[in-house]
């Protein structure tokens, strides 16, 4: 027996390696099972290149054995094995990977996938392991070895039988601590649970013995008896759906999918089947869920897709392939193109990881246009659960890619429901200047402004936008095919000869709101309203509503014009009034508070508006009018 240390020997450097490079201490199945996969792929890939050499993939397979009583755990695979210089290269060198030497190896050929290339999984069983030994034998060899280590004293290798070629490790546990308990990966459950997480789709079968039931053979329907008897199970899937071929599978085998991986209850509203290869390579199944969940606006939710590289799951939540505003995307992604860190438990963020994310990225997209294309009341359901995530990737794309994301924006008009600017364009009067727009809490609150009487009367389409995020992507995106968007409550500044022209009633009542408003002015097309405020400049009113409720609110306040009906009883009865009376300030007053309301704004002091209105209510009109419109 050979008693060696290792080559990299320092004890800080293996305390390194089992205890800050994993933050998750069950990995160490998965980088033990993925170690016997890449074993037994390059004996494949040695059997294809060599006659004399025999691989029947029938026979090839993983075992796992776990012995509560001597508390261990044993991986076996039919691999190629080791022989005693490998050893010492592979184990007995930190970080030296076999696989990564082999994959360069042998580079030209595409047919092996080999998942190691740190050399450093195998010493993450030091994290539940006090003692690690590995018997093996090389296919090379008549005879086998056994390495043993307990850490970073060293290991000693020495000879040994071994009927086949291949690798058995055996872990002999930590003793349990407050802290950590290690039996529990000796139970069947937990081993089951494991490998189904992180190792279902490993290309070989995972086989452990389990114990299990069946009736007595003298068991009856009226006294049922039954026996234990174990039994090898497989414990993995093998194949991976996202590597068949799409025409091996169908929509309920998509659906039944997104349900096992706990994607949704509901069936999706859509799947995606990625397959490419090229510069770089991956498969990946993407779901659209048809209803958003109930945490869907939590800023704190993470989303982001399944990774795996080779059929081994890398991470649950890997946001990096996603971009923010499609979070709400679900699926897998299997790339061995990806770069991983030492413990390949996180992403390097390298070029090969952002054409997969714009990859991903356009097949969203395209597949999105073809069902608004396709089945526009299947993609106004989408829009209407998920619409707000599209407007905050074109908010926050503001530049060079801030339109691609436009023709996937539908609205409700005054006149139609689920239409898309383009439509909207098309469908503009030949001396129609802008494409107009109204804010308001629904459909029918827009219906219901003061200014909107005078689009409606002349037939002039208006959208609706009814998210306090529409008009802030509005302003991004300024115009649409040559026609800037316009709100039907923006005004235009007052001149200067047009400010001189107002009369006096107007400029008495721009005193008594001094603060308040910058302008008032005359506007007859309010029709049947006394007066409503618009705004001027890039604040608008509902943008000044929505940034009043943000953190961090800096006070941003809309240059608020207010805008009164000189046909309107009420104005008409204003301008009889002694400018310099009380009952023209109430008035006044009165006027500019409704307006408020109406635009959804709070009023100062709502004590002395329900005053206001009690104390109008004495004033004699001498002809009938129509009630201020205060809500």
């Amino acid at each position: 027996m050979q008693n060696k240390k290792y080559n990299a020997e320092t004890e800080r450097l293996m305390d390194l390696m089992i205890h800050s490079i994993y933050t998750n201490k069950e990995i160490f199945l998965r980088e033990l099972i993925s170690n016997a996969s890449d074993a037994m792929d390059k004996m494949y890939y040695i059997a294809l290149n060599d006659d004399k050499v025999k691989f029947n993939h029938e026979d090839y397979f993983i075992r796992i054995t776990p012995d509560k009583e001597k508390r261990t755990i044993t991986i076996e695979d039919g691999g190629l094995g080791m022989t005693e210089e490998e050893l010492v290269e592979n184990l007995g060198t930190i970080a030296k990977s076999g696989s990564l030497d082999f994959k360069n190896l042998n580079k030209k050929d595409a047919d092996h996938e080999i998942i190691g290339q740190f050399g450093v999984g195998f010493y993450s069983a030091f994290m539940v392991a006090d003692e690690i030994s590995v018997l093996t034998k090389s296919y090379k060899e008549d005879g086998g070895h056994l390495w043993k280590s307990k850490g970073a004293d060293g290991y000693s290798i020495e000879d040994a039988e071994k009927e086949n070629h291949g690798t058995i490790i055996t872990l002999h546990l930590r003793e349990n601590s407050e802290e950590e308990n290690y039996d529990q990966y000796l139970d069947e459950y937990k081993i089951r649970e494991l490998v189904s997480h992180y190792s279902n789709y490993i290309s070989y079968p995972i086989k452990m013995e389990v114990e299990k039931k069946r009736p007595t053979a003298d068991s009856t329907d009226d006294d049922p008896k039954f026996e234990s008897y174990r039994e090898d199970d497989v414990l993995n899937s093998s194949v991976p759906m996202w590597r068949k071929n799409k025409n091996e599978l169908k929509d309920e085998d998509y659906n039944n999918f997104f349900r096992q991986r706990h994607f949704g209850f509901e069936d999706p509203l859509a799947h995606i089947h990625i397959s490419v290869e090229g510069m770089i390579s991956f498969k990946s199944i993407l779901y659209i869920p048809s209803r958003r969940p109930f945490d869907f606006l939590n800023p704190d939710k993470k989303g982001g897709l399944e990774l795996y590289s080779n059929g081994v799951l890398i991470m649950e939540k890997c946001e990096d392939l996603l971009p923010d505003y499609l979070s709400f995307v679900k699926g897998v992604v299997d790339s061995e193109d990806i770069s991983l860190n030492i413990s390949r438990e996180m992403l390097q963020k390298t070029r090969e990881l952002q054409l997969i994310k714009k990859n991903i990225e356009k097949k969203i997209l395209d597949e999105l246009a073809k069902i608004l294309k396709n089945d526009r009341e299947k993609y106004a359901e989408f829009f209407e659960n998920f619409g707000v995530s599209l407007k905050s990737g074109a908010y926050e794309n503001y530049g060079a890619d801030k339109d691609k994301l436009k023709d996937l924006f539908i609205y409700t008009t005054t006149k139609r429901d689920h239409v898309t600017f383009n439509e909207y364009r098309k469908n503009m009067k030949p001396d129609q200047d802008f494409i107009y727009y109204a804010n308001g809490s629904s459909i029918e609150a827009i219906k219901d402004l003061p200014q909107i009487k005078h689009f409606i009367d002349k037939d002039i389409e208006v959208l609706a936008l009814t998210d306090p995020i529409d008009e802030f992507v509005i302003k991004m995106l300024e115009e649409y095919d040559d026609k800037k968007f316009k709100s039907i409550s923006e005004t235009d500044d007052v001149k200067e000869e047009d400010e001189k022209s107002l009369q006096d009633y107007v400029k008495k009542m721009k005193e008594i709101l001094e603060g308040e408003v910058s302008s008032i002015r005359e506007n007859p097309n309010l029709k049947d309203d006394a007066a409503y405020l618009s705004s001027k400049g890039e604040i608008s009113i509902e943008m000044e509503k929505t940034l009043s409720h943000m953190p961090n609110n800096q006070g941003f306040k809309a240059d608020k014009v207010l805008e009164v009906n000189p046909n309107h009883p009420a104005l008409k009865k204003l301008k009889e009034m002694d400018e310099a009376s009380e009952d023209f300030k109430t008035y006044t007053k009165l006027l500019y508070d409704g307006a408020r309301l109406v635009a959804g704004l709070d009023i100062e002091d709502p004590i002395a508006y329900a005053r206001n209105v009690s104390k109008l209510s004495l004033i004699h009109i001498s002809e009938p009018t129509r009630p201020l419109y205060i809500s």
